[in-house]
């Protein structure tokens, strides 16, 4: 079971808009899993931190194509989290 928490959650996310997002909304971003739902993003920051989840919501971010001198290369697609917690709660997170 906690290696499937530590599967799904690679890194925290943090942004300008993401430390906004902390102080009024208490939401955090996670870069997660290709393959990971929201249900199984909720039980892994329940049980990775201990807080109580109320909402999730997934986007899938595209990688972007890069120049190089020789060719082109494309980034790989990946996925962030927002995740809401309940009043009263939050989570201490550090840079990547």
């Amino acid at each position: 079971m906690k290696a499937e928490l530590y599967s799904v959650i690679k890194s925290p996310y943090l942004t300008e808009k993401v430390s906004s997002l902390m102080g009024e909304a208490n939401q955090y971003a996670f870069k997660v899993d290709v393959n990971a739902t929201k249900l199984q993003v909720k039980k892994a920051v329940e049980g990775y931190f201990s807080v109580d989840v109320e909402n999730v919501n997934v986007v899938k971010v595209k990688g972007k194509n890069k120049r190089s001198r020789y060719r082109i290369k494309k980034r790989p697609d990946w996925k962030k989290a927002y995740v809401r917690l309940a009043e009263g709660q939050s989570i201490e997170v550090g840079t990547e």
